[in-house]
């Protein structure tokens, strides 16, 4: 906890001097979480549509964001390890499906078994062993299978499929409950490779016994119905990322990122502006410095390329990104004064183009943000609370 907060009837927040003591603030709109959850059921058209809550949320808080999602009707979650899965069990009713993509180690099976958290399977060694402990404890076992289609990453390979399919006694003892896979190029619409490994998916699920079938993540609920299935496994979309990169996003903007500003000061044509003088000031120029950077998530590659933005006004950084800190051009904002705060993700930088700042993907910066912000949840009337 990184101190109290006092809620006024408005809504607004006041975050005491304690809580704020830290890079900034990362507020998290959890009106928007639900009105995404809602778009997508809509866009899915009859798919359930699961919440992938792996990586704590996307580094928005799993242990909120999943109970929010479950407010809103959804019931299967899925989280890449078993820490992720037990972090979650207590917090959300029993009739919460919790899938685990990365499977689980031998020596856990036991664990997941007796938590009621089900672990995707990936190999044959990983089938026979979860089926092995169904027959031992005397129960059945839900059991998750995932092909891989073309990715080469997680799954059974064809050939390993075919002989589970091939084994009339395969699923004895388990609940076969889900049949899935991943697509590799759903953010390129028109990717070929997406085709393919739809008619890779159709042809394996042919073979084995009936269950729910997922293919598609949050780009592949846009590729349209026939990747669909029975369940739809959106993650970023969640969150507020777009689904298809340079398209218009139609989710809400979920983050916001917020920074006070340090220090101001004046530099003379010529001065040198942070390590390796990599900006000289080219005329007489007002810095600013926030206590923001790559050890809070803000990646190096954004030197000299991002922005930051008070009031309606661009704060282009200057100099390389620090571990603590960024320099702000701010020659152009005389009204900035310290203590003031600015955003660095918000209505006028999203998600998006901050990644596009750092030549990467929205994924990477929200998992990327760091445990010196103070995270704020702000809920449907506007109120919030710091956790």
């Amino acid at each position: 906890m990184n101190g109290p907060n006092v809620m006024h009837s408005s809504g607004s927040i006041d975050i005491s001097p304690l809580a704020m003591v830290g890079a900034g603030t990362l507020t998290i709109d959890l009106a928007a979480v639900r009105s995404n959850y809602r778009g997508l059921c809509q866009a899915a058209a009859g798919a359930a549509v699961a919440g992938v809550v792996k990586a704590d949320a996307y580094g928005l808080g799993a242990a909120r964001i999943a109970q929010v999602l479950y407010q809103e009707g959804c019931r299967t979650f899925f989280v890449a390890q078993l820490m992720e899965a037990l972090s979650l069990r207590d917090g959300l009713p029993g009739d919460a499906e919790l899938f685990v993509l990365n499977g689980v180690q031998p020596e856990l099976e036991a664990e997941c078994a007796e938590r009621r958290i089900t672990p995707v399977l990936n190999s044959r060694p990983q089938f026979a062993a979860w089926r092995a402990l169904a027959h031992r404890l005397g129960r059945r076992l839900p059991a998750a299978l995932q092909a891989d289609t073309g990715m080469s990453r997680l799954g059974l390979p064809p050939e390993e499929l075919e002989a589970i399919a091939a084994d009339a006694t395969a699923f004895e003892g388990l609940d076969f409950t889900l049949f899935m896979s991943h697509l590799a190029c759903a953010d390129e619409p028109d990717n070929a490779a997406n085709a393919m490994q739809l008619a890779n998916f159709r042809a394996l699920s042919a073979l084995l016994p009936a269950a729910r079938r997922s293919l598609a993540n949050s780009a592949g609920i846009m590729l349209g119905p026939d990747f669909r299935f029975d369940l739809v496994r959106p993650g970023i979309a969640l969150y507020g990322g777009a689904p298809i990169p340079g398209r218009p996003n139609p989710m809400k903007p979920v983050a916001t990122v917020e920074a006070p500003v340090a220090q101001i000061r004046t530099v003379p044509p010529g001065a040198g502006i942070g390590y390796g003088f990599s900006r000289h000031a080219t005329g007489r120029m007002r810095l600013a410095t926030i206590p923001v950077g790559y050890a809070d998530g803000w990646h190096r590659a954004s030197s000299n390329r991002g922005s930051a933005w008070f009031e309606g006004h661009a704060l282009p950084f200057a100099g390389r990104v620090s571990m603590d800190s960024i320099i702000l051009d701010a020659t152009a904002v005389p009204a900035l004064a310290p203590g003031d705060r600015v955003e660095l993700v918000g209505p006028h930088r999203t998600l998006d183009a901050v990644a596009a700042d750092a030549g990467t993907i929205s994924y990477e910066i929200l998992t990327s943000l760091g445990m010196r912000f103070t995270r704020v949840y702000r809920d449907e009337t506007g109120k919030g609370a710091v956790a």
